[in-house]
């Protein structure tokens, strides 16, 4: 699909206005979460909210954690009322009034609380669906070309990412985290326009119908039904408030439980109901779950960045790079800047090694990478006890932890789909995001460890976990491989 001829680097302009709105959608997502974690834990006197780093790192993995569980009810929506279209436009429209009401300079959280609650449903909304139109650009049978305009989109989330933190932060400096959240929502309101504005004609047709919409009996039921959910929840939570044992961390363990139940009940769901699931299929699906665990534990630790590792590098580290100085946040741009280095080297890496090294072996590298990037945090954190240490601490971390991704993340929803029963292989696409979510919800609880034991030790504990989780899975590859009858998966950048 083109515009009149005019194309994006050869492919359809209609790219170029969702690289852009991603671009822009990531900017605030990752801005925001650049100084979210440091704002929580400043003194009200300094303009913030004065929790603990405990709480404040626990609010943080939820948070994240809700960000992609949404992400499945957002993609049903779109199927069966808004479509993809409508999905992207209101999904960006509900994350900049989220930044927004974040942004309004007034003492107290409940701004803060409903600018996440906001940005939380508008993510869900807009990041499943605007890679269903990324899709929907190419014909069904050109898979290369198609694969090549994910790589350009995947370029512009990492982009956003590389420099929200940079401008964010600086312009959070000083106590002005208002001027930060409304840098966010700056950005989010410059994609929203670029979509508006661009996808006027370049996306005409693409993802304007639902694919499977609800007859009106069954909108009007919908309706009801999420009317009623939201009550029952209203009600639970003034309930528990009025008995007085209501706090923050609580409410963060609560929800982290919840989480956690997904996975088990939707795997239970799949295994033990009567879905005429060959032989195969349950071969594959007890496979998938190993792996499953594996990435949970992986973006256990990795996505620590947004809280454990920010607080690291605002308490215990020389912010200064080449002699120039940094905010705190600006350490959230290593992780982008280096994916966009390595993407091409490591794509290449898999497509030389070809069938040599499996899917197993990939996550478990990728586990032992991050658990070694622990190993050298705990290092650092024994240092750190003497005084600041170099900031060039982290850049380490954060490349060693990319080595990580490179390996896990894409061929995550490869693997996904390829181990799929036949009956779930829509379902089972949203499933993949669910083990980010667990992973966010558990790092962010492990904050509690830190009553119980110090710094350095805290470290060394998670990369144990991490690097025997993925000696283990090396051991086992020859099982999993079996029970996979795995071919070999062609590799992507990774979708965050």
């Amino acid at each position: 699909m083109s515009n009149g001829g005019r194309t994006f680097f050869g492919h359809p302009w209609a790219l170029a206005t969702l690289f852009g709105t991603e671009m822009w959608e990531r900017f605030s997502w990752y801005g925001l979460r650049a100084i979210l974690a440091t704002f929580m834990v400043a003194s009200p006197a300094n303009q913030g909210l004065g929790m603990t780093e405990e709480t404040a790192q626990a609010v943080v993995g939820v948070y994240g954690a809700l960000i992609y569980l949404v992400a499945l009810p957002g993609g049903w929506i779109a199927d069966r009322i808004l479509g993809p279209r409508r999905s992207v436009f209101w999904g960006g429209f509900v994350i900049m009034c989220g930044h927004i009401s974040m942004a309004i300079p007034v003492q107290g959280p409940i701004f803060v609380w409903l600018g996440l609650l906001l940005i939380i449903a508008g993510t869900g909304l807009l990041k499943p669906n605007i890679s269903v139109m990324v899709g929907k650009l190419y014909p069904d049978d050109a898979d290369a070309r198609r694969d090549a305009g994910f790589s350009l989109f995947y370029l512009g989330i990492n982009l956003g990412a590389f420099f929200a933190p940079i401008v964010v932060g600086w312009l959070a400096a000083g106590d002005r985290w208002h001027l930060g959240f409304s840098a966010a929502a700056v950005g989010m309101a410059l994609g929203l326009a670029q979509y508006a504005w661009g996808g006027r004609r370049s996306l005409r047709g693409v993802g304007e119908r639902p694919g499977m919409p609800l007859s009106p009996a069954e909108l009007r039921r919908f309706g009801l039904m999420t009317c009623a959910a939201v009550a029952v929840a209203a009600v639970a939570l003034g309930a528990w408030a009025a008995t007085g044992t209501f706090t923050l961390s609580r409410f963060t363990l609560v929800v982290t439980i919840v989480i956690l139940a997904v996975p088990v009940v939707y795997f239970g769901y799949i295994m033990l109901g009567s879905h005429d699931l060959t032989e195969d299929e349950r071969s594959r699906m007890k496979a998938y779950i190993w792996l499953f665990i594996a990435a949970a534990i992986f973006w256990m630790i990795y996505d620590l960045a947004p809280s454990k590792l920010l607080f690291f590098a605002q308490n215990n580290t020389d912010l200064s790079l080449f002699g120039v100085p940094i905010q705190a946040a600006t350490t959230q741009s290593f992780n982008p800047l280096f994916i966009m280095i390595f993407v091409p080297v490591f794509a290449a890496l898999w497509v030389k090694l070809g069938n040599r090294v499996s899917t197993p072996q990939k996550f478990a590298f990728a586990l032992v990478m991050v658990g070694l990037s622990f190993v050298i945090m705990a290092l650092a954190a024994s240092l750190a006890q003497s005084g600041r240490v170099s900031v060039w601490w982290l850049v380490l971390v954060y490349l060693v932890q990319v080595f990580g991704e490179l390996s896990l993340s894409p061929v995550g929803l490869s693997v996904t789909t390829k181990l799929a029963p036949q009956a779930f292989k829509g379902q089972m696409l949203g499933v993949w995001f669910i083990a980010v979510s667990v992973g966010d919800a558990v790092g962010g609880q492990t904050g509690r460890l830190g009553n119980v034991m110090s710094e350095p030790a805290y470290y060394l504990l998670l990369a144990a976990l991490a690097i025997v989780a993925g000696l283990a899975l090396f051991m086992f590859t020859r099982k999993l491989r079996a029970l996979m009858a795995e071919h070999h998966v062609p590799a992507m950048p990774p979708i965050r």
